[in-house]
């Protein structure tokens, strides 16, 4: 059998228990079973890193590492890109800040004597791997997305065949509750979901132990990657939604994005979250961290974890931040995990369902296709101050790559007010967050369209056209709530900036290209 993770040596030390905590990791392939032959080297370890793109903090890297040391044999880490049918809707704007920020992993992985392979075929080449590296054993971390799942279901069944049988674990490296310990079925609602979370959150908001010493590695090599090469490939191949430059990808950006004595959150910041985090003209109280939390930068535990050792100081605030960093963020892991129709009407709940189609064939006011929603461009864009809003905030997330949470779902529900019927509004609206959010392709993406238009984790409201049962949002609400004006102002800003760095980003390669032919 595939060595456990009983104990781990640190160093020259003793050999203490594991901290990996035993229900984070679920065996998906026990593998053969018995010893090496006598003489054997023991197989090494592979961790098949997919959603949480970071050494520290990584209870999947900290797994593998244990399971490794407990039979004094070497691990590496793999990363595989998936191919483009699989991507999720990737576009350049999510691929170039993945690989920018896999780059720095790699070499922060090198600096530590730890393998990085990185496979461009795809999820396929897991086990290819595997078998030439003579592995004992496979890690690979947790995602609910369909996708994932069902190219780690590919690689399971074929390890299954081989005679040698590799251990196959999965760790939820990205909840701070695992997925399934912290509920065996599908939640309602926050209010359901949140006392369950408690009830055992101390047992797994722990501090994360130092990584075991590594055992050098002399089996195969990883290959040099030409990162420029590669960058510049797949970007070029990829649907041209340009690039963000407010956000830099990797484990130190997300960690002064967090703690950072400039401008880090939790430093300068999280006073003004409980009351101002929902007012779309106060960005700077909002932390930031959706990006680096969706690509795995950084671990949603330690962010929690440095949030209540400053408790005392904004409680309130603290306390909010951690309600929607585990509770809300958790319980669309756990949404997704529990209903393979995430992204469907039918994974709504049969209320909601049942309403939205009594209303389905309810006469709109305007219907716009999804190219004219992309485009911002429709003939009310100056007639109807409302419409202007909205479709600002669709420049916003064009241009700048993310839109304000409240924005967000107010612009979600306006889909359903203008397309032709809930169906193709939740498709509108899954398809310009994923292709144009750099936190999109995420379980809270999709919780947040089905929230808007499904009425997901929510309940029924006054029943009234088009919405039927589903909360309404409009824009006197907006005008109640914040400065409208101000709002406009701000992306204005947002878009101007954003064009003219495309231009000089254009004039530029232009240039490069022009010296690059007179040499």
């Amino acid at each position: 059998m595939a060595p456990t993770a009983a104990s781990v040596s640190r160093g020259t030390g003793p050999v203490v228990p594991a901290a990996v905590h035993p229900d984070r990791v679920r065996v998906l392939h026990p593998g053969q079973g018995g010893p090496p032959a006598a003489g054997a080297r023991p197989g090494p370890v592979v961790y098949w890193m997919l959603r949480d793109q970071r050494l520290a903090d990584n209870w999947a890297l900290l797994h593998a590492a244990s399971l490794a040391a407990a039979s004094t044999s070497p691990f590496a880490v793999a990363f595989s890109l998936f191919p483009k049918p699989f991507l999720l809707s990737a576009r350049r704007r999510q691929l170039g800040f993945l690989l920018r920020g896999l780059r720095r992993l790699a070499a922060a992985a090198a600096a530590r004597r730890i393998p990085f392979f990185l496979l461009t075929g795809g999820p396929t080449e897991i086990p290819a791997l595997v078998r030439r590296l003579g592995a004992s054993a496979l890690v690979a971390d947790f995602s609910p997305l369909r996708p994932v799942r069902e190219a780690l279901d590919a690689v399971v069944s074929e390890l299954r065949q081989d005679a040698a049988g590799v251990a196959v674990h999965q760790v939820d490296a990205h909840n701070v509750v695992p997925v399934w310990a912290a509920s065996g079925k599908l939640e309602y609602s926050a209010r359901t979901f949140r006392g369950k979370v408690n009830k055992v959150l101390d047992e797994y908001l722990v501090e994360f132990p130092q990584l075991a010493e590594v055992v050098p590695w002399d089996r195969e090599q990883p290959e040099d990657i030409d990162w420029d090469m590669l960058i510049d490939t797949v970007c070029r191949e990829a649907e041209d939604v340009p690039e963000i430059d407010w956000c830099q990808p990797g484990e130190a950006a997300a960690m002064e994005a967090l703690l950072g004595s400039k401008d880090g959150f939790l430093v300068k910041r999280i006073k003004s979250y409980d009351t101002d985090r929902n007012y779309p003209t106060k960005p700077t109280a909002l932390s930031g961290l959706s990006p680096y939390l969706h690509f795995g930068h950084i671990s949603a535990q330690r962010c929690a974890i440095e949030a209540k050792k400053r408790r005392h100081l904004s409680p309130k605030s603290v306390d909010a931040f951690l309600e929607e960093l585990i509770i809300r963020r958790e319980l669309a892991d756990n949404f997704c995990y529990y209903q393979p129709q995430y992204d469907t009407l039918a994974g709504a709940w049969e209320w909601a369902r049942k309403t939205l189609q009594d209303h389905a064939s309810d006469k709109r006011e305007h219907i716009y296709t999804r190219e004219q929603l992309e485009s911002a461009k429709t003939a009310d864009l100056v007639c109807f101050r409302k419409t202007h809003c909205t479709l600002l905030q669709i420049m916003e997330m064009v241009h700048h790559g993310k839109m304000h949470g409240f924005m967000r779902m107010y612009w979600a529900k306006k889909i359903l007010e203008w397309t032709s019927g809930p169906e193709e509004a939740l498709s509108v609206a899954i398809y310009l967050n994923d292709k144009y959010h750099i936190d999109g392709r995420d379980p809270n993406g999709y919780v947040g369209c089905m929230w808007s238009i499904c009425g997901l984790h929510d309940q029924g409201w006054k029943e009234r056209p088009i919405f039927g049962k589903i909360r309404y949002m409009n824009y006197a609400g907006c005008k109640r709530k914040f400065d409208v004006d101000a709002y406009i102002s701000y992306v204005k800003r947002l878009v101007a900036q954003s064009k003219k760095r495309k231009l000089d980003e254009s004039l530029d390669s232009a240039a490069k290209h022009a010296k690059s032919e007179k040499d």
